[in-house]
């Protein structure tokens, strides 16, 4: 794949000899489309028969901070058919919710990471979801 980025809105995109093209880092799904018409037509301007069609998000990434320390030997010992926590692999405990179907990052700081949605509105059912049981497991 060719790799391009532009800075506004600052973007990374890989162009397949395929055609296709993956865009990554937008803030928002506007975002998104905009530069994804953007680089669009910067591969035009190359002289291609490029053609903006079938653009669809694929991915959404959310982040937040609960703000208080999580007790993830806890969390992995009662909810062990959603999560996996091997520390001496990665710090973060792995929480595959079901639904919505969202993966999350949970750290012993109170950073989180969901990861999976393909619309904004399952990353903030996900974290709905998961802030009780966080709240549970809050380090005293």
């Amino acid at each position: 794949a060719v790799i391009m980025r532009i800075r506004e809105p600052r973007t990374t995109a890989l162009i397949f000899s395929s055609g296709k093209m993956v865009c990554t880092g937008a803030k928002s799904e506007e975002d998104s489309r905009l530069a994804a018409r953007k680089y669009a037509r910067i591969i035009q301007k190359l002289g291609f028969n490029a053609k903006f069609l079938d653009f669809k998000i694929q991915n959404m990434v959310g982040s937040c901070d609960v703000k208080f320390p999580i007790r993830l030997e806890g969390l992995v010992l009662t909810h062990s058919s959603f999560s996996s926590y091997e520390p001496e692999l990665f710090p973060g405990l792995i929480y595959r919710m079901v639904k919505p179907r969202i993966v999350l990052l949970i750290f012993v700081s109170g950073k989180v990471v969901l990861t999976g949605a393909k619309v904004r509105q399952e990353i903030y059912e996900a974290f709905d979801n998961i802030y009780p049981i966080l709240k549970s497991f809050k380090k005293q």
